[in-house]
């Protein structure tokens, strides 16, 4: 009987989770594209949809719904915000038919499958997944029903991340700008306040192999998405500035042997 419970209890959580998604940051804040997200009656029902809501949850909880694999206090909708699909903030939407695709750090063609895999050795500083487990499946299930209906219909605007000049960073600038716009939510020491916002540095923090540990792609990140309620008031110059402070200190070292993610 307990165990009844826990599942029923677990699968409201999801549904009210993947509910808010879609209604919540969905409705309000993408009506100056022309692409418009999948509404939460479109899932499925059935097993399907049953690994589409738990992909939800694992890409927007993930230390909570992937604790096996993940050793970091990062979720996956940290740095894709928006639970996949904030423009320029390297989205999911559409992803799924960019693939098999080229992978310059790993030398060789990759899958989405090995995309997530590399997020979760770098970005969650944990390990792989299981490549044909649930969590996997979930996630993928998750990304593909993100990505209807297809972009090539309404265009989706925001791919990747904003492009930002080549610039030279002052991280003394950074200091001022991090302690003035960043600290109240991210924590004078950095540690950030989990689960709502991620640790920039320390041991929860992502792995030294992650993406965000070049100061172009987290300067790129910030400029266009932070700080969160006043979202582009840095200028490209104080993005580069305070992303070279956040790498000024530490953070957990990648693991070598997963170096062909």
């Amino acid at each position: 009987m307990a165990v009844i419970l826990l599942i029923y209890c677990f699968t409201i959580l999801v549904g009210f989770l993947v509910h808010d998604l879609s209604f919540s940051w969905w409705d309000n804040h993408l009506h100056a594209t022309d692409w418009q997200p999948p509404s939460y009656s479109s899932i499925p029902d059935g097993s399907l949809g049953n690994s589409i809501r738990r992909g939800a949850a694992i890409f927007n909880e993930t230390p909570l719904y992937a604790s096996q694999n993940t050793a970091s206090k990062i979720r996956c909708s940290d740095c894709h915000a928006g639970g996949g699909i904030q423009p320029y903030s390297s989205p999911m939407v559409g992803l799924p038919k960019l693939f098999p695709m080229y992978n310059a750090r790993a030398g060789h063609m990759i899958s989405m499958k090995d995309r997530i895999q590399e997020c979760f050795v770098r970005s969650e500083n944990g390990t792989p997944l299981d490549y044909d487990g649930d969590t996997m499946k979930s996630l993928v299930d998750y990304i593909t029903w993100l990505s209807q209906p297809e972009p090539g219909h309404k265009p989706f605007k925001g791919r990747g991340l904003v492009k930002l000049p080549d610039l030279t960073p002052d991280p003394q600038n950074g200091e001022q700008i991090y302690y003035s716009q960043c600290a109240g939510c991210h924590g004078n020491d950095g540690a950030g306040r989990v689960p709502m916002f991620p640790a920039l540095w320390g041991p929860n923090s992502f792995n030294d192999g992650a993406g965000m540990n070049q100061i172009p792609k987290m300067a790129a990140f910030v400029q266009h998405n932070m700080p969160q309620n006043r979202m582009g008031i840095l200028t490209p110059q104080q993005a580069y500035d305070v992303a070279a402070f956040v790498h000024e200190h530490p953070r957990p070292a990648f693991n070598q042997a997963y170096k062909h993610y």
